[in-house]
């Protein structure tokens, strides 16, 4: 019988195809560089034919590495199928579950909610992986992971989505600031001062900006700690997730917060899945766990 390529090489492979760069396709498979390059090989050696140009500055897909990655996903979709189904006929909520998290919700609301995931459900093996929405949902859709923790609004095509909680944004700002004579806050009351958002491609800044055209941002910061620490020298003004400021993210600091008076000053916490997945049922009770478990008072 002709060797097959296996499910664990296919995936070493899509994550190569995507980023181009051995050592980051490395990191985002939890693997060595050696070890990625070891499966690759392997892989190419199997199929007798070459799915990368090497190069020592480049990495890049051959003609047929291109025509695999449609392959290897549809493979892969369909064996996540089977085993998915397998999992929903055993305990709900139970054995290994892979879920991606944005960095402005998983310190947040992750330790918040989690002992009491392991005490209603000690079977489930939950497998986190933090990063931005964009690769979130590119792993998601190639089945390296088996739902996301994300925050709308965001473009979610062909996904099934779960919404259990409203995050409301919260103005911050240096204690005596002119802004503390507010009793709430209002875009345009911030759009004079310096606004310090996060870089970039996160999903929080596009949320904060999208409240009014009138605010613009200056993109300094990598983490919602960094960028309140900005705040606290004095740069400028920010906005934050309730979320962030209720588990404390403030403690210490010489801040002060109001929040907006416009309802649409918010961002809707989600979970999302591919809409092949036959987990859904139990996606759908892990988010009314999460859901019941924040209206749950904080324990002391």
């Amino acid at each position: 019988m002709q060797p097959e390529p296996s499910l664990r090489q296919l995936r070493h492979f899509l994550s190569l195809a995507e980023h181009c760069h051995f050592s980051r396709a490395a990191e985002a498979c939890l693997l060595t560089q050696s070890s990625l390059s070891a499966s690759i090989r392997e892989l190419e050696n199997i199929l007798g034919a070459a799915l990368f140009e090497r190069t020592k500055r480049s990495v890049m897909l051959t003609p047929l590495g291109r025509d695999m990655i449609g392959l290897a996903k549809d493979v892969i979709a369909r064996l996540d199928d089977l085993t998915d189904a397998a999992r929903g006929a055993a305990a709900p909520l139970s054995g290994d579950l892979r879920m991606g998290v944005i960095p402005t919700i998983g310190p947040f609301l992750l330790p918040r909610v989690l002992p009491g995931l392991r005490n209603a459900h000690p079977d489930l093996r939950l497998y986190l992986r933090e990063q931005q929405t964009a690769p979130l949902l590119r792993q998601l859709a190639d089945g390296t992971l088996d739902l996301v923790l994300l925050a709308l609004p965001y473009k979610t095509e062909k996904l099934e989505i779960f919404e259990f909680a409203d995050d409301p944004f919260l103005g911050v700002f240096p204690r005596g600031h002119a802004m503390g004579k507010f009793e709430t806050l209002t875009p345009a009351r911030l759009a004079p001062d310096a606004l310090l958002v996060l870089e970039q491609g996160n999903c929080l800044t596009e949320q904060t900006l999208s409240m009014s055209k009138k605010m613009a941002g200056d993109f300094q910061a990598t983490s919602l700690h960094t960028l309140v620490q900005m705040v606290d020298n004095g740069l400028g003004l920010t906005v934050l997730p309730k979320m962030a400021v209720d588990a404390g993210i403030l403690r210490g600091l010489r801040l002060d917060v109001r929040p907006f008076s416009s309802p649409g000053a918010t961002r809707r916490i989600a979970l999302v899945w591919r809409t092949s997945s036959r987990r859904g049922d139990e996606f759908r009770m892990l988010g009314e766990f999460l859901r019941d478990e924040l209206a749950t008072p904080v324990r002391k």
